[in-house]
């Protein structure tokens, strides 16, 4: 165990890592790819990328953060919402932009 310094926000620093191991871009194109042609939620994305194998989980985490970076890229929308059947939480959902 690495040993925290004073004011150091250790949970800052291993999100950071996490974060920056990440390919974006391969991550983007397995999105979009799961996406074409339909209309989800970041749960729904996450669930279809595990049963293909891309990710190690069903965890929404690995794919929400990158939907909302396609959104602010103009590759994605949020087309509305839903009651999500996993979690019964009103969630966005989201559509690949066309053209």
């Amino acid at each position: 165990m690495e040993k925290r310094e004073f004011g150091e926000f250790t949970t800052l620093n291993t999100r950071r890592e996490s974060n920056e191991k990440i390919d974006r871009a391969k991550r983007y194109h397995e999105i979009i790819n799961i996406l074409k042609g339909k209309k989800m939620t970041a749960k729904e994305v996450a669930v279809a990328m595990f049963n293909d194998g891309l990710i190690p989980t069903t965890e929404r985490n690995f794919t929400a953060p990158r939907l909302t970076e396609l959104c602010q890229n103009g590759q994605v929308d949020v087309i509305g919402k839903k009651r999500c059947q996993y979690t019964g939480k009103t969630v966005a959902v989201y559509e690949v932009r066309n053209g």
